[in-house]
């Protein structure tokens, strides 16, 4: 009897637990269905922030890109306005230190730069570091430097006749006078001194103005009377233009000659040749009505003004 009541106890614990058990299988059941929900709602929700990442860096990849593609266009520009900009630098600076044919000096514009190559045929004196000098190519080319600037060393090079240089600087006008201005130089191998070319036949026409600079000569000039202003003597020759100046300081020399009727004025340019030279001697010789031939350089001031070297008595 007792065994049969254990017996029915132990049955009734097995139907409790398999009641329970059937309930908990169902609560299992019913979490692991809604562990699966919450599962798929979240994949669902990060492959909707994954597509939105997505879209969000392909924006910030395009943006990129069009910002690093206009960059690198701008760049591009910017280079080749530097290239071009250096290009026309170069081409600038060849074009300035190309040396010109005197044809091509005549025809360069005014204040640009220009390069040339020629021979001393005479110079002013070295003073405060610079130095004038009258130069001649084999061509007949003449050039005038002012003021040229160079050390006292070199000034003793370049005062030697046929010292032949190369010469850039900047073509400019004075008084109707062209000159290169500006300076810098080199000397070169090679030496030329250039004959005087007669240019009487050209006083008074406008042609004489193509041998500007250039070493000339003219013959058979009658010396006529100079004046000084407020006087009635006549005179041979002037001590400075107006007659002021004097030997003994060394003042430039002007007189004048006439050919066919013409007058025409002349300098002794002191800086060139001082009153220590046979040139100023021979002019302080001369008396009106004298024949003289003379050679000298064509400089210009305001019209054709001689700078004269030399002068002969006939």
């Amino acid at each position: 009897m007792k065994n049969k009541k254990v017996l029915i106890l132990l049955l009734a614990i097995i139907a409790v637990v398999a009641i329970v058990m059937s309930g908990c299988s169902k609560k299992t059941e019913e979490a692991a269905k809604d562990a699966k929900q919450t599962v798929e709602e979240a994949a669902e929700k990060a492959e909707e922030k994954a597509e939105e990442v997505k879209e969000t860096v392909e924006e910030k990849v395009e943006e990129v890109k069009e910002t690093v593609e206009e960059k690198v266009e701008e760049a591009k520009e910017t280079v080749e306005e530097k290239v071009e900009e250096a290009k026309e630098t170069v081409e600038e600076a060849a074009e300035a230190l190309k040396v010109l044919s005197y044809d091509e000096y005549v025809k360069a514009e005014m204040d640009s730069a220009v390069t040339i190559e020629a021979y001393v045929q005479g110079n002013q004196s070295w003073y405060d570091g610079k130095i004038k000098l009258y130069l001649q190519d084999e061509n007949h080319g003449a050039y005038f430097a002012y003021d040229l600037p160079c050390t006292e060393e070199d000034a003793a090079k370049l005062a030697v006749p046929g010292t032949k240089i190369r010469l850039s600087g900047v073509k400019s006008e004075w008084s109707g006078e062209v000159e290169i201005l500006d300076g810098t130089y080199e000397i070169l191998e090679g030496s030329f001194i250039a004959e005087p070319e007669d240019v009487t036949a050209l006083l008074g026409k406008d042609e004489l103005i193509n041998h500007m600079n250039e070493k000339v000569s003219f013959k058979g000039l009658k010396v006529a009377p100079s004046k000084v202003e407020g006087k009635e003597e006549e005179y041979a020759f002037l001590y400075a233009w107006d007659g002021s100046g004097s030997n003994e300081s060394n003042s430039d020399l002007y007189f004048n000659v006439e050919l066919d009727g013409n007058v025409y004025n002349f300098c002794v340019e002191s800086y060139l040749c001082g009153n220590d030279t046979e040139v100023y001697k021979a002019v302080e010789g001369l008396k009106v009505g004298d024949t003289i031939d003379c050679e000298g350089f064509l400089y210009w001031y305001n019209g054709a003004n001689p700078h004269i070297t030399g002068v002969t008595v006939k």
